[in-house]
C-alpha cells in the first residue's frame, strides 16, 4: 500500500498464448533512488493461479525507480514439458529453448502513487503497460 512518502506495486502475468494467466512465475522486486542509485533487492513472490502477485515487498521511502525481474524461462518449460507429456508424438520435435528466460522492467515511480504492472506474455514476445 502507498503511502504519501512511498509508492506501491503491484503485478501480474497473462500467457496471451493460452489466454490464461501465468501461475508460478518467479518475480523480484528491486528499487533504487535516484538515476544513478544502486539497485537494493527486496525481495520476491511467485504469481499464483489468478496470475497475481499479491505480496510483493513494499517499496522503501526515496524510491524514484523500481525493476520488476519475471523468471519466465521455467514457467515455459513447465509448459512445453506438460504439452509434451500429453502429445508424446512431439517429444522430438525442436521446441527445445525459450526465446526469453527473464523479462526485467524499469519504470519511475512518484511517492503516494500505486503502479499495477500487468505482463502480457508469449513464447516469443511480451508486453507492459500501467494498468489500474
Amino acid at each position: 500500500m502507498s503511502t504519501s512518502t512511498t509508492a506501491s506495486v503491484s503485478t501480474h502475468i497473462l500467457d496471451t498464448s493460452v489466454g490464461r494467466p501465468a501461475e508460478g512465475v518467479a518475480v523480484q522486486l528491486a528499487a533504487r533512488s535516484g538515476l544513478l542509485g544502486e539497485w537494493q533487492p527486496l525481495g520476491g513472490s511467485a504469481t499464483d493461479a489468478d496470475g497475481r502477485c499479491k505480496d510483493l515487498p513494499a517499496l522503501p521511502e526515496g524510491t524514484t525507480h523500481v525493476r520488476l525481474d519475471f523468471a519466465v524461462e521455467p514457467y515455459f518449460e513447465k509448459k512445453q514439458a506438460d504439452a509434451q507429456q500429453d502429445a508424446p508424438a512431439n517429444r522430438d520435435s525442436d521446441t527445445t529453448g525459450v526465446f526469453f528466460p527473464e523479462v526485467a522492467i524499469t519504470f519511475a515511480v512518484k511517492p503516494g502513487e500505486h503502479y499495477h504492472v500487468p505482463l502480457l506474455l508469449n513464447p516469443f514476445g511480451y508486453s507492459v503497460y500501467r494498468g489500474s
